[in-house]
């Protein structure tokens, strides 16, 4: 039992220096931004590689004085702040050292090309035959031979281009008059007015439940959604 106690205490006595708490966050940061590399674009999707590791790493380091008593608060403080430092100090060599930016931003993985699937890069990008129609599905793309370019970008987001033959018409290019944008804003959401968006068209209360009144003898408790557009049309959606 007494040797026991000795060992608790010991345990309870043990801390870090300031150094020590350092050196575990630029190891950690390091070798974070390396496995997470390894793991491919794919593994993080939209997030960058960098901001990926950050959200990783201080949801780490401030579960372990919320679960451990026996780790300090004031230990894991400095940890997070010494890898925010090493994320802004990433940061900025991304932008001034080519190599770098490089090695945490990859160029763009061609998966597409005239027509033709990639499938060496579809297989280094780690995607299926699967993943890459339902990307084109989402661009409305129904068939491969359609595409001219298809990269899966650094983000982990897919870029598609059809041949020019099978981009969709425009008005421009049918010489059909084009109307000009009006702008429209929610002016009532569940029932509340948004006095910011009645402010912008320079339109009151008043004037909008006078509107309401006229046009759908309605209440404003009684709109779920209303939006006002710079011509002075009221839209509404009533609840049901």
């Amino acid at each position: 039992m007494e040797r026991v106690s000795i060992m608790i205490n010991l345990h309870d006595e043990v801390t870090l220096p300031l150094s020590g708490w350092i050196i575990r966050a630029v190891i950690g940061f390091i070798y974070m931004i390396v496995i997470t590399r390894c793991l491919g674009q794919r593994s993080i999707s939209q997030l960058r590689l960098l901001d990926f590791v950050i959200v990783l790493m201080i949801g780490d380091i401030i579960a372990n004085p919320l679960s451990d008593d026996h780790v300090e608060i004031q230990g894991s403080l400095i940890t997070i702040a010494i890898t925010v430092g090493m994320y802004v100090i990433a940061t900025i060599f991304t932008y001034k050292t080519p190599g770098f930016r490089k090695f945490v931003s990859p160029e763009a993985i061609p998966l597409v090309t005239k027509g033709q699937i990639n499938f060496k890069n579809l297989n280094k990008a780690r995607l299926t035959i699967d993943d890459l129609l339902s990307e084109l599905r989402k661009n409305k793309i129904d068939d491969v031979s359609k595409v001219v370019l298809a990269n899966w970008e650094p983000g982990g987001v897919f870029s598609v281009f059809q041949f020019p033959q099978y981009d969709p018409v425009t008005k421009e290019e049918l010489n059909v008059p084009i109307k000009a944008f009006i702008e429209s804003r929610a002016v009532i959401k569940d029932g509340i007015i948004d006095q910011k968006a009645l402010y912008f068209f320079e339109k009151d209360e008043i004037w909008l439940k006078e509107k309401l009144k006229e046009n759908y003898s309605v209440s404003i408790e009684e709109v779920l959604l209303a939006t006002l557009s710079e011509k002075e049309e009221v839209k509404i959606f009533l609840y049901k």
